[in-house]
């Protein structure tokens, strides 16, 4: 076992990073001199209150905590692995809830607590490629809620002139304090509850689409290149969650 797994079987040092990451993530939230662009559809979403199921890439899980719309509550699904167990802690303090539970984890207890919280009129948020990638490839599980539950899909990208893009699968960037940032929103996917097989294929595409175009287009307002997504697999369309 790697030093840092043994560390991180520590309770103590387990509280001691939910509390570092915690205090980060306001810092960036904080002192970001953020820039959005939200499209009138989506917009409308957010005032009246309606549900729906944000959905941005993993590696901009530092960024994400920044748009959350005023005066509305987002409960993300999160990994029962260990580093997304830490991010719900993190998060809690920042107003945003967390349900745990992936493909692997716990996933379709999970799809059912964010239908209760859509049917509620609740926002969720998902990381279409999380936990373990292929980066930037939308897997099936946004698109299956977002047709059980009849709420839509809305794409999120968010960048930072100031980071560090680290070497890890989804290129995660730890966005640093002190910057200029750009909060981009996508327009609605609505999902028919009745969609057959290629419809849901179709809209998994769109969602991916317009996620990478958005991405691309918010790290070039921000002087970054862009992330390339993994390659394609026909493997994606059938991953879980």
């Amino acid at each position: 076992m790697s030093p840092v797994k043994r560390l991180l079987r520590s309770g103590a040092a387990r509280r001691a990073l939910v509390w570092l990451a915690a205090r980060y993530l306001a810092l960036i939230r904080a002192t970001t001199r953020w820039s959005v662009d939200c499209p009138a559809g989506t917009r409308a979403l957010i005032d009246q209150g309606r549900p729906f199921i944000i959905c941005f890439w993993h590696g901009r899980l530092a960024l994400a905590p920044a748009a959350q719309p005023a005066g509305r509550r987002v409960h993300g699904l999160m990994s029962g692995h260990r580093d997304g167990l830490l991010y719900a802690r993190a998060i809690a303090g920042l107003g945003l809830d967390s349900v745990e539970g992936s493909s692997r984890r716990g996933g379709g207890e999970a799809l059912r607590r964010l239908c209760r919280l859509l049917a509620a009129n609740e926002i969720v948020a998902i990381t279409p490629d999380g936990p373990r990638g292929p980066r930037m490839r939308a897997k099936p599980g946004a698109v299956k809620a977002a047709q059980l539950s009849g709420a839509p899909l809305v794409p999120l990208a968010a960048a930072v002139r100031r980071q560090r893009r680290l070497g890890t699968w989804d290129r995660f960037c730890l966005a640093l304090p002190f910057s200029r940032g750009a909060i981009l929103w996508g327009q609605p996917i609505p999902v028919p509850r009745r969609a057959e097989p290629e419809a849901l294929e179709g809209k998994r595409r769109e969602l991916e689409q317009q996620l990478n175009g958005l991405t691309a287009e918010a790290d070039r307002r921000c002087g970054q290149a862009a992330v390339d997504p993994a390659p394609a697999t026909d493997g994606v369309r059938h991953a879980g969650a």
